[in-house]
């Protein structure tokens, strides 16, 4: 997709402005003006294609551990997918459910031999296509589950023992995607969540979900032995970052070659070009470029709407059974 400099950005507002060039101090106030318009544009549209990721399969966390407190609390205290069913050796029983961490992937969640759930660091183990894990150790088992009568899921287990100290396990059950996950772009917010990939060939079921601090949480999961979803997102807002001098030099700003989205160039021209007329006292010309800005970003809108992202991806198709992707 097409892009401009930050520098010719700021070189438009210097002329819309007829100044040869703006104090520092102005420069640095129409630096913060350009990000606050940036973002106003970004979040005008939940689907703008340059920040649209479509149906990208992220991992699904099926439970939150915490109250290690430990040299090892890092390694512990973290979400937990689910990882494969054990195949039977010396460390765990044949066919039980293996869970992994989401932050350190060798830190396990697994019924060893004793039919007790542990939770164990730095475990060497290899899963196979078919979803069979392999241990090579069983690791540093940090906590190990102390109820008389053993429990076939991990949240059922009452009691956990600690291999050091007296920390009291605490165990969260929940079907969540988280806003980060390592190797992928951050989650701005969450449009659609399916089991398989969407907008493909064939119809995928798709998930009621609702929001909070840590991501997206999904109702009513298919399987508990799902690992993963397929996410369509918006990708997180980041202002414009320009590397400036001390004292400010205007300069800094005017050969930036910073990308600045091409969509967003005329408006976030304009729309500053107004804020710095009515920091002026110029309310009425600055009401006239308001209008110029805003129509600006209409056609842009209207671009997104031609090229249906409205009727697709932003829309559900429902059905007296469930609400799926066609």
């Amino acid at each position: 997709m097409q892009t401009r400099t930050y520098g010719d950005l700021f070189k438009l507002i210097q002329s819309l402005a007829g100044v040869g060039s703006f104090a520092p101090s102005e420069a640095d106030d129409v630096a913060n003006l350009i990000n606050r318009r940036f973002l106003q544009a970004f979040n005008e549209s939940p689907v703008w294609p340059r920040y649209l990721v479509s149906s990208e399969e992220r991992a699904l966390a099926l439970y939150e551990l915490s109250g290690a407190t430990t040299s090892t609390s890092t390694l512990v205290n973290q979400n937990y997918r689910f990882l494969g069913l054990a195949e039977p050796d010396s460390v765990s029983i044949g066919g039980t459910k293996v869970y992994s961490g989401f932050t350190t992937n060798d830190t396990l969640i697994y019924k060893n031999t004793s039919n007790a759930w542990v939770v164990a660091t730095n475990v060497t183990n290899s899963i196979s296509a078919a979803g069979i894990v392999t241990f090579g150790d069983g690791g540093t088992v940090q906590f190990t589950e102390a109820d008389t009568v053993k429990n076939d899921s991990v949240e059922a287990v009452t009691t956990w023992t600690p291999r050091a100290g007296s920390n009291i396990l605490k165990v969260l059950t929940q079907n969540l995607i988280p806003y980060a996950q390592s190797g992928f772009t951050s989650i701005g917010d969450f449009n659609r969540i399916h089991r398989k990939k969407a907008f493909f060939n064939q119809s995928a079921i798709e998930y009621e979900f609702f929001v909070d601090f840590s991501g997206a949480n999904i109702l009513n999961i298919t399987s508990t032995t799902d690992n993963s979803a397929f996410v369509t997102y918006k990708k997180q807002f980041t202002p414009f970052s320009i590397t400036v001098s001390n004292p400010v030099v205007v300069s800094d700003f005017t050969d930036s070659t910073v990308e600045v989205p091409a969509e967003f160039f005329a408006y976030i021209a304009h729309a500053t070009y107004a804020d710095f007329l009515r920091m002026d006292g110029q309310t009425d010309k600055a009401f006239a470029e308001e209008n110029t800005a805003t129509g600006a970003l209409a056609l842009e809108l209207e671009k997104v709407d031609i090229i249906s992202n409205n009727n697709t991806v932003n829309k559900r198709f429902s059905t007296y059974v469930n609400r799926q992707s066609r």
